[in-house]
């Protein structure tokens, strides 16, 4: 059985970090599981889950990759994760999108988030974005699962507050999801 590495790389983007860094995976007969990749203001983070067989050398392994990861200036995590953590271990319910828009200030990403983890709604990806000149729009869109025992309306209502008080735009909607 293999074992579950995670590891995350960060630098300044240019062509072929992921081909390098999934290069060296291949070399050591590694299976890139799930990722998530992406451009911040010019800088390029990725976040692997790859399996390692088990006759594979981490010392070796490791070693490559730093190579890599120093050759492009990438700043790298890489440690294996324990058996206990080889399946979702969030308390999981139903899939939303939360869509936050408004005036840039500090305390959006804060009071959002605090509002979901008091509820115990657990969010699954979140993106955001400073968009204009002059008065610069925050956008932050999450998805998130809310628990079944909370009614979707009580949600709404809640958001609907914390909009208010922010003086953002909350909108809350289902997450369609396609089965892969």
């Amino acid at each position: 059985m293999a074992r579950k590495m995670a590891l995350a790389a960060v630098g300044r983007d240019c062509p072929g970090i992921v081909s390098a860094v999934s290069r060296v995976l291949f070399q050591h007969g590694c299976n890139l599981e799930d990722s998530s990749m992406t451009i911040l203001r010019g800088e390029f983070a990725m976040i692997l889950i790859v399996a390692v067989p088990q006759e594979s050398s981490l010392d070796a392994l490791r070693s490559d990759l730093e190579r890599a990861a120093d050759h492009l200036q990438l700043v790298l995590s890489f440690r294996e994760l324990p058996d206990t953590q080889r399946e979702p271990t969030g308390p999981g319910g139903l899939p939303y999108i939360l869509s936050v828009y408004g005036a840039d200030h500090p305390g959006i990403v804060a009071r959002v988030t605090e509002l979901l983890a008091n509820n115990n709604i657990n969010i699954t990806d979140v993106n955001t974005r400073v968009v204009g000149g002059k008065e610069p729009v925050y956008i932050m869109l999450l998805e998130v699962e809310v628990p079944e025992r909370l009614s979707p309306d009580v949600l709404s209502d809640m958001l609907s507050r914390l909009a208010q008080e922010l003086r953002v735009e909350i909108t809350f909607r289902p997450l369609e999801t396609a089965n892969l």
